[in-house]
């Protein structure tokens, strides 16, 4: 499995942001979960990115993995939870791995990688939400997350087409 160089909050120049969006469309339109649903355009996301941006280096983190030639592979952030009282764990969020990169074990070689570097800041837990009837949720239990809730038909994709809102964490164990 080839192995990806994985940046904890990269400077965000204008190329790396225009990379991360073109990633984020092409998730999205190859029916990744990611906040939108297709067909999209890297203007319909911007926003929505810029936002998220905005927040990376301070209370969230930008974890990317890069590939051997040091495009963008797969990306994530990790979420602030809002108090000081829920320091001690993160939202992993906008998890994707670019379509052409699908099937080469990324998303888990990122999943680790946040895992490590939760533990590195201290974090004793991860959470994360995936829309229901994509299966993403097997994913996941195998990274050793477990469901702790559900919110049924809180995703409306369309109309007539309400999915489940899925919970769950993963328990990090600490550094050796």
């Amino acid at each position: 499995m080839p192995e990806l160089r994985f940046v904890t909050d990269p400077e965000l120049t204008p190329e790396l942001i225009d990379e991360l969006v073109d990633c984020w469309t092409d998730v999205s339109n190859a029916g990744g979960s990611v906040g939108f649903v297709p067909p999209v355009t890297a203007s319909d996301i911007q926003a929505t990115a810029d936002d998220a941006f905005a927040r990376c280096g301070d209370l969230d983190h930008l974890l990317v993995g890069f590939d051997a030639d040091g495009r963008v592979a797969c990306w994530l952030v990790l979420g602030d939870a809002g108090s000081w009282l829920r320091a001690h764990w993160r939202w992993v969020l906008r998890v994707m791995v670019h379509p052409k990169h699908q099937g080469r074990g990324y998303g888990a070689q990122l999943m680790r990688a946040a895992a490590d570097v939760s533990r590195a800041m201290g974090v004793e837990a991860l959470h994360l939400t995936v829309r229901g009837g994509t299966g993403t949720e097997r994913f996941y239990t195998g990274l050793g997350y477990t469901e702790v809730g559900r919110i049924p038909r809180a995703i409306r994709v369309a109309p007539g087409d309400d999915r489940d809102e899925i919970y769950m964490v993963s328990h990090l164990s600490p550094l050796p």
